[in-house]
């Protein structure tokens, strides 16, 4: 049986039946069948079935059968002590890991070291009252998350402590919702009143806290609410602010931290609580989050929920790796402070420059398909306007606010509308503006609507209608001046078909003059990032 953490190696076909593989690190561990199964930590693959024509030999299955049976320790002490001590106890020694618990639904015990307990919540609604915290359980073979609820919560919250081990046994499983946690556990446990919890001292071959992070760059592919875990150097931090919670109507304590790693890129986390509190960000910590919950406010930010785990400055390789580890890293310069990075984050609603960015040049969103999914694709790109379509770039639309309608002139100085099935002695002008985007690499004909329409050719709507009634020529000008100016554009791509042709439709989102300095560190970064890989 392969662990939870070697599982993605099926599924990505890096092993298969037949491959020769040698085990580095495993477990065995017996069954109340007395089956023996081996949970398989960490292997390699040294040779695939292709590169040994496949199976090798006639093996047959392990049996245990000629050789003498014998009880287990476990057993033995089960029958000496039956009658004289409780049931647990006997069972206490009937160990098991945690990736074999979902095949133990009673009389089972962990022993496991808490990596992360929550704090007291309590609820109210029609139904009652009650409180719960809950705490992250870890060994050798996996991880899995505890809660209690109501007495549980006064019998076992003075007694778990962070970094600790325990015995814990009796606990009821289900399966876990996988939207509240990031613990790799396809079950999760609630304590009930034949719980037990046991210290013990005996955990110093435990591991203390298990990551799989993912890169900052690649955030801007993951669905919001993915439970994300984090590393990064902090590049700087604000002052605790306090919220009140509209639902409790609780006050709250805030603190924003943008986190830098190798991948050049920026992202705020939000911390909340004691944890915005205690927070110093001073001499810029390196910073490891656990379960921090992905959002699309602003382009892409995290927040650091009750049941994520945050480690300052932890001891672990990639915190090293961030750092340098006493050799130059390219996130500092020569006078040890952080370098500048782009920031995927915008939650103070500014320039696009970060936010979900998506950045791509004009040949890369090409090659790269972006439209032709189920869903519509954004990237960001500076590019320079060398051609605009004036004409029917202007419509007679529905004068009413909430309707763009185009109308249709009745020659008796009145204009009908018939979405709102109305007539009026006045229109409004709407921009529908076709443009050819280039930058060095190839073009590309974007469609802007009215206000990336009025921000390109630097003129509201309502004045260029008039002048088009009025003045050709000046009108003429307008569109002349706009060509050859770049911009920093946020472009919609998707793939439509019309009349049986299918092709792709873009759309200018949003437009802003390029702000050089910026532009210019992202290039830096990146010069920067593909020179140390």
């Amino acid at each position: 049986m392969l662990a939870t953490q070697l599982t993605p190696m099926v599924d990505e076909g890096r092993i298969a039946i037949h491959d020769v593989c040698q085990i580095n690190k495993f477990l065995c561990n017996t069954l109340k069948d007395g089956r023996r199964v081996v949970v398989v930590l960490d292997l390699k693959v040294v040779k695939t079935a292709h590169q040994v024509n496949g199976k090798i030999g006639n093996p047959v299955p392990f049996s245990e059968s000629k050789y003498p049976s014998h009880k287990t320790f476990a057993q033995i002490m089960y029958n000496f002590y039956s009658g004289i001590i409780s049931y647990f106890v006997a069972f206490a020694w009937f160990e098991i890991k945690i990736v074999f618990i979902k095949s133990f639904f009673c009389r089972w015990t962990i022993r496991a070291r808490v990596t992360n307990k929550s704090q007291i919540r309590t609820w109210s609604n029609s139904r009652g009252e009650g409180k719960l915290f809950s705490i992250e359980l870890l060994d050798e073979s996996g991880e899995i998350r505890a809660t209690a609820f109501t007495d549980q919560v006064d019998k076992f919250f003075p007694l778990i402590e962070v970094n600790k081990v325990y015995y814990v046994s009796k606990g009821t499983l289900k399966t876990a919702n996988k939207q509240y946690t990031s613990v790799k556990n396809d079950y999760e446990m609630t304590f009930n009143n034949d719980t037990t919890v046991i210290p013990c001292d005996d955990g110093d071959n435990l591991p203390k806290v298990q990551f799989e992070f993912i890169p900052i760059d690649q955030l801007e592919t993951k669905n919001k609410d993915t439970m994300i875990d984090i590393i990064g150097v902090c590049k700087s931090y604000e002052e605790v602010s306090k919220i009140t919670v509209r639902t409790t109507n609780r006050e709250v304590s805030k603190r924003n931290v943008q986190l830098l790693d190798m991948s050049g890129k920026i992202v705020t986390a939000t911390l909340w609580g004691e944890d915005a509190e205690k927070f110093d960000g001073s001499g810029q910590p390196v910073l490891a989050i656990k379960g921090a919950r992905l959002s699309d406010y602003g382009g892409r930010s995290l927040s650091v929920t009750s049941s994520s785990t945050l480690m300052v400055n932890p001891d672990i390789p990639e915190a090293f790796k961030l750092r340098g580890c006493g050799k130059k890293s390219f996130l500092f310069d020569t006078e040890g402070q952080v370098v500048e990075g782009i920031s995927i984050s915008d939650l103070k609603g500014g320039s696009f420059g970060g936010g979900n960015s998506n950045w791509k040049t004009l040949m890369e969103a090409k090659s790269e398909n972006l439209g032709h999914g189920e869903k519509a694709d954004y990237y960001t790109c500076v590019g320079t306007i060398v051609y605009l379509k004036k004409e029917n770039c202007m419509y007679q639309a529905c004068p009413t606010s909430d309707c763009n309608k185009k109308v249709i002139d009745q020659q008796n100085g009145l204009y009908r509308c018939e979405k709102c099935d109305r007539e009026f002695p006045n229109f409004k002008y709407r921009l529908i503006l076709s443009v050819n985007l280039a930058d060095f690499g190839d073009n590309q004909w974007v469609t802007c609507f009215q206000e990336t329409g009025e921000g390109i050719l630097g003129q509201n709507c309502l004045y260029l209608g008039e002048l088009k009634d009025s003045n050709e020529q000046a009108f003429e000008e307008i569109f002349q001046q706009a060509n050859f100016r770049s911009y920093t554009c946020r472009i919609r791509v998707k793939l439509e078909t019309y009349n049986d042709e299918s092709r792709i439709k873009a759309t200018m989102m949003d437009v802003k003059p390029v702000d050089h300095k910026e532009y210019s560190k992202r290039l830096i970064m990146n010069i920067r990032k593909h020179a140390v890989s």
